[in-house]
């Protein structure tokens, strides 16, 4: 017999493996087993098998002390895993790469995840004042000129779906307004382009276009360049880029599909 939805029994044990992984993931640091616990609410006597077990198998390492948590290398595996695993990311790579060479400046590839853009890949830039970033990093999509071109894919009702409402503000210049937000992504359709003006750090903009490899689309590719860099001209010749590096790939979205 098929089950529902409503039928289902999350595992325990699995439950609280995940979210103990996924909390050394979002806080890279050394973890004491007391505070571990009490952000995971999990018993200590529980939580200290469970690390155990993690630690043997190389997804949690310790320090010399064996007091202190965080990560293993074999985490590593499950994430370079999902990368090679994705043709869109592979196919987006000389993309990339163009980017970069034509401007210098950092290039992203972000998926939409919830509320939240992942980097999924990046190439760095040539100059010394530069965005910091970091595969796997998530950001607020709303704060991001990758994730207003992936939210104006959907309707506004959809976003604020998606949306965690209030949206929090990561700068001066950051959209917390629900209409203000709205506004800005109809500005997005109709460019067919976004802009971040400092919204998710004070001192970088970024331009992004979404990729039309699927309908609404799920990834977007931007390129950030320090406030004091983008001239008017640079910023018209970005978008330009976008558009001629990201148009061709229509052709592609058959492959990837068929």
């Amino acid at each position: 017999m098929s089950s529902t939805p409503e039928d289902f029994q999350p595992v325990k044990s699995a439950g609280r493996t995940l979210d103990l992984l996924e909390l050394l993931a979002d806080h890279p640091h050394p973890w004491a087993l007391g505070d571990l616990a009490r952000a995971l609410g999990i018993p200590k006597s529980s939580l200290h098998g469970l690390l155990r077990t993690l630690t043997n198998r190389g997804w949690v390492r310790t320090d010399e002390t064996g007091t202190r948590f965080r990560l293993g290398l074999r985490a590593l595996r499950v994430g370079a895993g999902y990368l090679d695993g994705d043709d869109q990311i592979g196919l987006l790579s000389g993309v990339l790469d163009e980017l970069s060479r034509r401007f210098g400046e950092a290039v992203h590839l972000g998926r939409l995840d919830g509320d939240q853009v992942v980097y999924l890949a990046k190439r760095e830039s040539v100059h010394r004042l530069r965005l910091y970033s970091a595969i796997g990093r998530r950001l607020p999509a709303h704060a991001t000129a990758l994730g207003k071109a992936l939210l104006a894919e959907h309707p506004d009702q959809d976003v604020d779906g998606l949306l965690s409402w209030p949206l929090p503000r990561l700068t001066p210049h950051t959209l917390t307004d629900r209409d203000a937000l709205h506004a800005a992504l109809a500005t997005v359709r109709a460019a067919g382009h976004a802009v971040d003006r400092e919204e998710n750090a004070e001192g970088i903009m970024c331009l992004a276009m979404a990729v039309p490899l699927a309908s609404p689309a799920v990834d977007a590719v931007s390129v950030s360049v320090p406030a004091t860099r983008l001239r008017p001209e640079l910023e018209t010749s970005i978008v330009t880029a976008l558009r001629e590096t990201l148009g061709g790939l229509t052709q592609a979205r058959s492959m990837l599909t068929g």
